[in-house]
């Protein structure tokens, strides 16, 4: 059986997701922004917390890790890399090592660019990746202090995934993202009818943040940085895939 996502809105923008194995009974949770709602979410659903994922050191995403586990007693993964900047850690990650969840096992995959030290976590048999602030809803995370070019590395690694992988992002930037969005690709049908699709969601209060890669390679344009026609559109025509990410990661650092 897959695992069960329940999506946990927290802080003003944060995401945390809550991922269950039902033959196992155990339960993890990517990023702890605060404690509260997610405990309310456990009690929801009768799950009992077994295991915290930690996708890299900001406080909006680690900031109710002690709380959680004091009251849970939850085991925690986080990257070998920043372990000296996370809460205590019971098991070190590093690129390609396994999470294993009930009868699931995860890989782990090292996106820095928004950190050096940012991790993702992958599910294949559930289809889920969870990206934190790397790969984010239409966008990607600022580059506070990796370079373009490890970004560009860890967007690559992400496109390769099945183009029905479910990406769990960290943060509802869709508003932002979306008008930034359309300003460079102004013609893309296909992101037209998600930021359509994405204002009657909000309405309904649904959460923002998850989406197919296949969508997300059709309308992020960070994404879409190989695209001669994006090249050109913003005349950069002469510029190499990297080059094209990295005036665009700037040109939205400045909208």
């Amino acid at each position: 059986m897959p695992l069960t996502l329940k999506t946990v809105p927290c802080l003003r923008d944060n995401y945390a997701y809550l991922i269950h194995d039902a033959s196992s009974g155990r339960t993890a949770v990517v990023d702890v922004p605060e404690a509260a709602p997610i405990q309310r979410a456990l009690a929801e659903s009768g799950w009992v917390l077994s295991d915290i994922l930690i996708t890299h050191h900001h406080d909006d995403h680690i900031g109710g890790v002690a709380d959680l586990r004091a009251a849970t007693g939850a085991t925690v993964w986080g990257a070998r890399a920043d372990q000296h900047r996370l809460p205590a850690l019971d098991h070190l990650l590093e690129e390609g090592d396994r999470v294993t969840l009930g009868n699931e096992s995860g890989t782990v995959i090292d996106v820095p660019g928004h950190t050096v030290g940012h991790i993702a976590f992958y599910f294949p048999d559930s289809g889920l990746a969870f990206t934190a602030d790397s790969l984010m809803a239409l966008g990607c995370g600022r580059l506070f202090e990796g370079s373009a070019a490890q970004m560009w590395d860890s967007l690559t690694k992400l496109m390769a995934l099945p183009e029905d992988t479910l990406m769990c992002s960290g943060h509802d930037y869709i508003k932002g993202n979306g008008a930034f969005a359309l300003s460079v690709d102004p013609d893309n049908l296909a992101l037209q009818t998600r930021l359509a699709e994405l204002e009657g969601a909000r309405a309904e209060g649904k959460p923002m943040a998850t989406v197919s890669l296949g969508v997300e390679k059709a309308t992020n344009p960070f994404l879409r940085a190989s695209l001669d026609y994006l090249k050109d559109r913003s005349g950069q025509r002469a510029a190499t895939d990297l080059e094209m990410f990295a005036y665009l990661r700037d040109l939205k650092d400045r909208f």
